[in-house]
């Protein structure tokens, strides 16, 4: 860890760099996460790599040397000159290596096949996934994120379910692989890490129709997260026969259904 740690010390101290934290800015300085992240991601020579938030390049400089193509998206324009001299310090005017300067909640991903690999800011962990598997054409064939802790483990938790891991189970299969302590990261947040591991299904489990319908049933129940359904989606015309059909007892709250439940609902919603 040491040597990554000075490698990145110096180069901010050398370029009189000052870190905003209000954009989420915490660099990776543990070699052993910075592998562990490639590791999980099962980089492939002929994959494109799409990095989100790359601040200087620590997780680009290991990701060229295992991906065909690798595109970052920075939003902080400061950052442009010093990642490609510090991707550069390794690898000269790499040739698989490109760079879009932007929001990446509001930049099209890739039409052709791609994988997410990224230390991202953690208030974009919603947003983000939510872009990636709603909002773009072509969804990731992975996504390996170093994201906040409680917010891995909510997603993986299917017998307590969130909106985000049901939206998740709809287009992959979520593994937490480890977690990772704030001494891992320049400056150290206040929470711990851990990175999250979500590899796409084939398709979909359920069709766009069904998807829009079943969402917006997901976001009237979870308005009221510890009612019974019966008092969020039942109090709603046709709600209770709703439940009735699914087969769903009025009486359960929304976190204890599984995905396939709500795809049920969703399929015999109008």
């Amino acid at each position: 860890m040491a040597s990554l740690e000075n490698d990145v010390r110096q180069f901010l101290t050398r370029h009189r760099f000052r870190l905003n934290t209000d954009l989420g800015q915490h660099f990776l300085i543990d070699e052993d996460v910075l592998h562990t992240i490639v590791d999980t991601a099962g980089i492939e020579k002929e994959d494109h790599i799409v990095e989100i938030g790359p601040g200087i390049g620590v997780l680009t400089r290991e990701l060229l040397k295992y991906a065909g193509k690798v595109t970052v998206i920075e939003i902080d324009n400061r950052m442009i000159p010093l990642l490609q001299k510090f991707v550069g310090e390794e690898r000269s005017s790499p040739t698989n290596f490109s760079l879009i300067q932007g929001n990446a909640l509001h930049i099209t991903f890739p039409a052709t096949s791609y994988k997410i690999v990224a230390n991202i800011p953690y208030h974009i962990t919603s947003p983000l996934l939510r872009h990636a598997y709603l909002e773009s054409k072509t969804i990731p064939q992975s996504t390996t994120l170093l994201i906040q802790r409680e917010v891995a483990e909510k997603i993986v938790d299917t017998e307590n379910a969130g909106i985000l891991t049901i939206l998740i189970a709809l287009f992959g299969t979520p593994i937490l692989t480890t977690t990772v302590k704030p001494s891992a990261f320049l400056p150290p947040p206040k929470v711990d890490s851990a990175i999250l591991h979500i590899e796409s299904h084939k398709k979909p489990l359920a069709n766009p129709e069904t998807i829009e319908k079943l969402l917006r049933l997901v976001k009237i129940a979870f308005a009221g997260k510890r009612k019974m359904l019966r008092n969020t989606l039942g109090s709603f015309h046709g709600g209770m026969e709703l439940l009735s059909a699914a087969s769903v007892a009025a009486d359960r709250r929304p976190q204890t259904l599984s995905v396939e439940e709500w795809i049920t609902l969703a399929q015999k919603a109008p």
